[in-house]
């Protein structure tokens, strides 16, 4: 039986490294992600987010939670694309774990991005998401580098991008919450540069995910 992940095959990816694992938002886990990120994804007198989306009123949350996985797979091309990934700890839904590219054929590399419930934070899986990530783009998307980027006063986020290898690459002045200014650190990784982790990273899916993307020709 044809699945949803046959005609679009970002539904299909799953990631695994030891405890952590990293999965497409189906649409069951999306209500449940939405119940996790209701929860607090951060301190509320701070904002670790380009985009304030964790500032939307209560009763505006879940719509607009869910309005923007649906959108991203909407808006999915081969010329501009979001993979966001459920991240699962030890079987527990904590997070997710993104990357987001344009023109991913010749430039070869996307900007990571990433939350994770408040009641998940300071056990290291921050850490070990990003690199299950970063070991996935670099190994099975022949990324040649990889970019992230933090406001300079999100410490918790600029000590997992040194934990994982990424190195300073110039200071962006951005808007954040409105007529908020904010100095944001970009930050580059390269393959060589990259700190993996313990576990080996297996994956599932990702044939058809390259052909969906133009790596490898359709056969």
């Amino acid at each position: 039986m044809t699945t949803l992940a046959d005609h679009f095959p970002p539904l299909g990816l799953t990631i695994e490294a030891g405890p952590v694992v990293l999965r497409s938002i189906t649409d069951e886990l999306l209500a449940d992600l939405c119940e996790v990120a209701a929860r607090g994804v951060h301190d509320p007198s701070e904002m670790p987010f380009y985009f304030p989306w964790t500032d939307v009123p209560a009763e505006d949350f879940a719509p607009s939670f869910l309005a923007y996985h649906w959108r991203t797979r909407a808006e999915f091309s081969r010329e501009s694309w979001s993979l966001n990934l459920a991240v699962l700890h030890e079987g527990e839904l904590v997070g997710v774990q993104g990357i987001d590219t344009s023109h991913y054929l010749v430039t070869r590399t996307g900007e990571t991005g990433s939350w994770l419930g408040r009641e998940f934070h300071g056990r290291g899986i921050g850490t070990a998401m990003r690199q299950v990530m970063c070991a996935f783009v670099f190994d099975h998307l022949d990324a040649a580098e990889i970019a992230s980027g933090a406001f300079v006063d999100n410490p918790a986020s600029l000590a997992v991008s040194r934990k994982v290898g990424y190195r300073p690459n110039g200071v962006r002045r951005l808007k954040r919450r409105e007529g908020e200014l904010a100095l944001n650190q970009s930050l580059v990784l390269s393959p060589d540069d990259f700190v993996r982790g313990p576990h080996p990273v297996q994956v599932s899916g990702v044939e058809a995910f390259r052909a969906f993307i133009g790596l490898d020709a359709v056969a």
